[in-house]
């Protein structure tokens, strides 16, 4: 058996180095997360790995903001009875390195308000996977 090995020349780009992120991802609704869990997937690019880790209220949401290191906030906009885009405002208005925020709205006309709450990116329902992960992966690499 032989093993290749190949060191990269000085005009070879090197690789990037594997990443691995983790993503709250919020909604009041488990199907809605497995939704927005599904189009992010767990590789949304080649050197990117996505670990989820999830909040069904507004009090789990801020606690694990409080308490764990993450990369991302995807809030779902129409969670009952506090939706993405209030807790997107808190948010950007209290936590101090506020990870970067994509809220997932119903309507693209609603992305006024996620101006006003100061979010990076919206994503609409329903989710295309290609739009969603190339969203999270600038998302993950700016933040």
């Amino acid at each position: 058996m032989t093993i290749s090995t190949h060191t990269p020349s000085a005009t070879e780009p090197a690789a990037a180095p594997h990443e691995t992120y983790t993503v709250l991802l919020f909604s009041d609704r488990p199907e809605v997360r497995d939704r927005i869990r599904q189009a992010i997937g767990t590789r949304p690019a080649r050197n990117v790995t996505v670990d989820f880790v999830e909040a069904a209220t507004y009090d789990e949401c801020v606690a694990i903001v409080d308490r764990t290191e993450i990369a991302l906030l995807v809030l779902d906009g129409e969670a009952q009875p506090g939706g993405g885009l209030g807790i997107a405002r808190q948010m950007r208005d209290e936590v101090e390195d506020c990870p970067p925020i994509c809220v997932v709205i119903a309507r693209a006309a609603d992305r006024w308000l996620a101006a006003w709450a100061k979010v990076d990116a919206t994503l609409v329902h329903p989710l295309d996977p290609m739009t969603t992960g190339r969203t999270v992966v600038e998302l993950l690499r700016k933040g």
